[in-house]
């Protein structure tokens, strides 16, 4: 998968992605013959292509995308990796990088680019991996999505980027309205799914409804305002390069579900096994 001098030859200076891009490109109607036959790998000579890719899921807080990444890794058989979780899980361990991810934990600040991306190489690199990925919260930075799209070209992956689009103010109202039950972590929200009894959990009727201390309305109004500014300028990179699909997150759950594994699958994708 790695020799591809003659490509890059051709591509002379040109990134990774493009070079990635280009080698697909070259291949012509053996690309939909692939799609068609049914089969993840493509031989040509002693070479093999994988239609795999890394889906880039982004969207601000509360546009559902955490569980839109779910569903892809139910229904395409590939790993979800939610960055966040990843990293408090890999500081469990006893090593030299659990013990710098740690470090970073107990500072209070966040996790360097370069730390990031060290655990990310480490997860993706593992063998359910290799038909693909969802990254939920990766890249949050410029500097995150180049060092993506070197890690994408290495590992033989295709990147897709897909965005749940939903108004700002809609978004506001499903975080400033969101309660659960402290018993049995049911959700509900004020204004789209409210409790039968006022502020009581359906299924426990004597348990108080709790809001989480940051979903007042100043917060979250912060919380979407640093969201917009850290992520403008990496959807208007990928969609600079064609590469980015919108998404309407305000309909029904399993039809934002319907369109994103539609775009990934026209995209080439078969699937993990």
């Amino acid at each position: 998968m790695k020799d591809f001098s003659a490509v890059e030859d051709v591509c002379g200076d040109a990134g990774p992605e493009a070079i990635f891009d280009t080698r697909f490109q070259l291949l012509g109607h053996e690309l939909s013959n692939l799609k068609s036959s049914g089969q993840s790998e493509l031989a040509i000579g002693d070479r093999k292509f994988l239609m795999s890719k890394i889906i880039v899921l982004m969207g601000a807080p509360g546009a559902g995308k955490g569980t839109q990444a779910r569903l892809l890794q139910e229904h395409l058989n590939i790993p979800q990796i939610s960055t966040g979780d990843m990293l408090r899980a890999r500081a469990q361990e006893q090593d030299a990088l659990a013990k710098e991810i740690q470090a970073v934990q107990a500072s209070g600040k966040l996790a360097s680019d370069d730390l990031v991306m060290r655990v990310v190489e480490e997860r993706t690199a593992k063998e359910d991996s290799a038909h693909g990925y969802v990254l939920d919260g990766f890249p949050r930075t410029m500097a995150q999505a180049k060092m993506l799209e070197k890690l994408g070209a290495e590992q033989g992956h295709k990147i897709v980027a897909i965005v749940v689009d939903v108004p700002f103010e809609l978004l506001e109202k499903r975080a400033t309205g969101r309660l659960s039950c402290p018993v049995c972590g049911e959700i509900y929200n004020t204004y789209s799914k409210p409790p039968t009894n006022d502020k009581k959990c359906d299924f426990h009727p004597h348990t108080e409804l709790v809001q989480r201390v940051d979903d007042t309305a100043e917060k979250v109004k912060i919380r979407l305002e640093t969201y917009n500014e850290q992520t403008k300028p990496l959807i208007d990179g990928y969609d600079s390069t064609g590469r980015l699909h919108r998404i309407d997150g305000t309909k029904k759950q399993e039809e934002i579900h319907k369109e994103i594994e539609g775009i990934i699958r026209s995209n080439g994708f078969i699937g993990g096994h």
